[in-house]
């Protein structure tokens, strides 16, 4: 990875002040390591007219596999040989931030003892990264530097200059140039927006990354146009912090409008008593009624088909009554936000040897699934065509054939009371059908007598009397004499 930094000067303001503000002499060539490799800084051309700086990371790509331990892109246990053969090593991307804020982590945040009245000067600066993974493409750069005051040049790479036809990829060079920002700024902006245009980062985002947001966004990021954009994708989409980033730079966008301090703001709206209780969410519900469920029908060992990324499971492991969970999804991206949800690398052994995930298709019979007592089919169907039902169907029930089985799925007759959900829409974009009660319960019945089982119906949320439930949950239980005894 590479980037330059360039100023120009006057012989009152030598353009190697550069050195003065980086705290790296532009007469020396200097390493440092990361964890990922090692960062190199040198001066390509010190005169008092032009300075320009470069930042070299050299990437160890079996480095970053190995310190990476299913986290982020670069360790992605889904990624078999692309763990090692990618564009980490070359790209602009998070790894080459956090190499900024370790080399000039004084000059980011504006210190310079030698000479404290450089931080506050703005200068000419022109910034080059010559490999920018860009999600948006070079709109999306103009409109994520140019509201802070850069003029950009974004070129996109072609994928073969040979070949034309192939079109653009998906990187840009990008040139960036400005003369009334300091260079404390510049660097704040590309640590923030070169991860965010990759929009992926090599590292777990964890709840202190709002406040390095914050931090290093102050005074520019409140009042960005495309501040939700920034937001979210900095913290790679989790929805808990963006929404706390959010609400935090709200305060300090009230708090510059009214001149008041933060304090003042948030304190203006009286704290919520004890007795004001929010209202459960329907997943925490569905999951209640599940476990519920399952300990009423006494089982121990039990699956939860199509397990996504492993609430239901992180819920059942907290209850010793389940001494085995298996969750399966086709999805392995699924199965590796799952495996960091359960720390499955931190467990000790009694609570590893209880759980495990694998990756499987519902389509399909599959020879390890037979043998449990319980298997849990949780907002999985309504993601199938339903020509595809009738496999589901015999995988569960005809070749698994659990003693109970737990289906649910939405009750497309509650939307109406959803006020956010436009009228004839479902739920969820991935939703093949949502049904209504009558149809649900002739599908489950249907399948109840073609393989031998029992069916219940069970609401779960609240029961409203004309729509019923938003979630609907059927409970199978084997009811074949000679394979009841035997389970």
């Amino acid at each position: 990875m590479f980037l330059t930094i360039t100023t120009t000067g006057t012989p009152e303001r030598p353009a190697t002040d550069l050195g003065y503000l980086l705290h790296k002499h532009p007469d020396n060539a200097q390493a440092f390591s990361t964890s990922y490799g090692t960062a190199h800084v040198l001066y390509p051309e010190a005169e008092a007219g032009r300075c320009t700086a470069a930042l070299l990371l050299e990437v160890d790509a079996v480095a970053l596999v190995r310190r990476g331990k299913g986290k982020g892109r670069g360790g992605a246990p889904d990624a078999a040989l692309a763990q090692y053969v990618n564009d980490r090593p070359y790209a602009a991307s998070s790894l080459l931030a956090v190499a900024l804020s370790g080399v000039f982590s004084s000059a980011m945040k504006g210190v310079c003892n030698a000479r404290p009245e450089l931080p506050g000067q703005a200068r000419p600066l022109r910034v080059e990264v010559p490999a920018l993974p860009a999600r948006g493409g070079p709109d999306l750069v103009r409109k994520l530097f140019e509201p802070l005051g850069w003029t950009v040049t974004a070129q996109p790479v072609p994928l073969d200059v040979e070949f034309p036809a192939w079109g653009d990829s998906r990187y840009v060079r990008l040139v960036l140039e400005s003369e009334a920002l300091t260079l404390a700024e510049a660097l704040r902006h590309l640590y923030v927006l070169l991860p965010v245009l990759d929009d992926a980062k090599h590292y777990w985002v964890a709840p202190d990354e709002v406040d390095k947001l914050l931090r290093v966004g102050e005074g520019w990021l409140p009042g960005h146009p495309e501040q939700r954009l920034i937001t979210s994708r900095y913290l790679s989409r989790r929805w808990a912090l963006t929404r706390q980033a959010t609400e935090r730079l709200e305060l300090v966008r009230l708090a510059e409008t009214d001149d008041s301090k933060i304090e003042e703001i948030d304190n203006a709206v009286e704290a919520e008593t004890e007795a004001e209780e929010k209202p459960t969410p329907l997943a925490v519900r569905r999951r209640e009624a599940i476990v519920t469920a399952l300990r009423q029908s006494g089982a121990a060992r039990v699956l939860d088909l199509g397990c996504g990324q492993g609430q239901l499971v992180q819920t059942l492991l907290k209850d010793p009554a389940f001494t085995e969970i298996v969750g399966v999804d086709v999805s392995m991206r699924a199965l590796t936000i799952a495996s960091r949800r359960l720390k499955l690398d931190r467990l000790g052994e009694r609570q590893a040897s209880r759980v495990q995930l694998f990756q499987g298709s519902l389509a399909y019979t599959d020879v390890r699934l037979k043998g449990y007592d319980a298997a849990v089919l949780s907002e999985v169907i309504e993601h199938l065509d339903l020509p595809r039902l009738p496999a589901l169907e015999y995988a569960v029930f005809g070749s698994a054939r659990p003693r109970t089985v737990l289906v649910t799925t939405p009750n497309v007759e509650y939307n109406v009371r959803w006020e956010s959900l436009p009228a004839g829409h479902v739920r969820h974009g991935d939703h093949r059908f949502e049904w209504t009660r009558a149809e649900f319960r002739a599908w489950a019945e249907a399948v109840a007598e073609r393989h031998g089982y029992g069916v219940a119906f069970e609401p779960v949320g609240p029961d409203d009397p004309e729509v019923g439930p938003p979630t609907q949950m059927a409970v199978f239980t084997l009811t074949t004499p000679k394979e009841a005894k035997a389970a």
